[in-house]
């Protein structure tokens, strides 16, 4: 038997009583700790965070109105209409109005860590925009079993999570190094007597791809569709390139961008498909136009919606070395690239496995029989 199962069939045979959050927690409004201005810079040294997917924003020098989170006394930040929440535990100021901070009220709950756990088991989504704490959220109900038994399911979650953290730090590792090693292969260490050539010279002309309309689109299918972004649109029953092919977005926020798809595709008129040639590599011409991609996006056209024609892309100087040789360095990259991307093998496997890993343990955690 586990020691937490030890500890409950101890202290909590019969169950546990079930208690809603405004109970347990006290809520903050941000009003005092709104930042004044939006001119941020990586410099200033106070995050201005939101609760949502971005979470730090920016940093600024405002010197007022932070709220000073610590590790020994840390806050849960709480989206208001998205019901979206972080663990805060360093100071900070707010954006938006809509944020609440969240602590604990004195009583039965030994830790903040243990409200926050038991809140990522909440299978809340809001259906409206409105505020949802007051009249929503914190009626739900969340298990408040003996104090010890608190601790220990805080452990064991936390133990997950800096497994996680340890993961995602050396992902980051792998991909600075992939970083490093492409500018070393595919710059610093290039042979001062290679030939350069235009991207124009190597592949000829490049036209945009053909829009599809939504009625041709579905949400899947053997066949992606790329328009204005790095990922797929939707899907369509037939492709228009052939895979192991080069894109370079041309339309919208990510203008400039430069993709790959290993499969077949449909390219729209919001991408540019870059010509296979027997000169270049396709692989290699990926390597390299992601290490040079801002040549690309210093040449988007930021008037109105973005867009980047043609002429500069076909401007790019790229170095024609062996075929032999650009082989070489692909299957270096490659690797790294494996390594740090791939879905089913690699780093990233490792961190889904981990993490349904945890959301299963969690859901166990919190599974608990209500006193009568």
């Amino acid at each position: 038997m586990s020691h937490l199962g030890a500890l409950v069939n101890s202290l909590c045979p019969e169950g546990v009583k079930f208690q809603p959050l405004e109970e347990l927690i006290s809520y903050e409004q941000p009003t005092k700790y709104l930042v004044n201005s939006v001119n941020y810079d990586d410099s200033f040294t106070t995050p201005v965070l939101t609760a949502g997917q971005t979470f730090i924003l920016g940093y600024t020098d405002e010197q007022g109105g932070i709220y000073s989170a610590n590790p020994n006394s840390p806050v849960i930040i709480f989206d208001d209409f998205t019901t979206a929440f972080k663990w805060v535990d360093f100071p900070f100021k707010a954006k938006s109005s809509a944020m609440k901070m969240l602590t604990l009220k004195n009583g039965e709950i030994s830790s903040l860590r243990y409200v926050y756990f038991a809140m990522r088991c909440i299978g809340y989504a809001p259906q409206d925009h409105a505020r949802h704490w007051i009249s929503q959220y914190s009626q739900f109900r969340i298990p408040v079993p003996p104090l010890k038994v608190q601790e220990e399911i805080v452990r064991i979650l936390d133990t997950f999570t800096e497994l996680e953290a340890e993961l995602e730090a050396e992902l980051e590792a792998r991909k600075k190094q992939y970083e490093h090693y492409r500018n070393k292969l595919l710059s610093t260490q290039l042979p001062s007597s290679v030939e350069f050539k235009t991207l124009g010279e190597l592949l000829g002309p490049i036209a945009r791809g053909k829009r599809l309309t939504k009625s041709n689109l579905a949400d899947d299918g053997s066949i992606p569709v790329f328009h204005g972004g790095l990922n797929p649109i939707g899907y369509h029953d037939e492709s228009n390139m052939p895979g192991e092919t080069v894109m370079v977005i041309n339309t919208g926020a990510s203008s400039g961008r430069v993709g790959w798809s290993s499969e077949p595709f449909w390219c729209s008129d919001g991408c540019f498909a870059l010509p296979h040639s027997d000169e270049i590599s396709s692989r290699f011409l990926y390597h390299y136009a992601s290490l040079k991609e801002q040549f690309f996006t210093d040449k988007v056209r930021k008037a109105g919606i973005p867009t980047l024609a043609s002429a500069p892309i076909l401007s790019l100087p790229i170095p024609v070395l062996p075929l032999s040789k650009q082989l070489e360095i692909v299957g270096i990259l490659d690797a790294f690239v494996e390594l740090t991307s791939n879905l089913s093998m690699g780093l990233p496997a490792e961190i889904e496995a981990r993490r349904k890993q945890y959301e299963c343990y969690r859901e166990r955690l919190f599974t608990f029989k209500e006193l009568a």
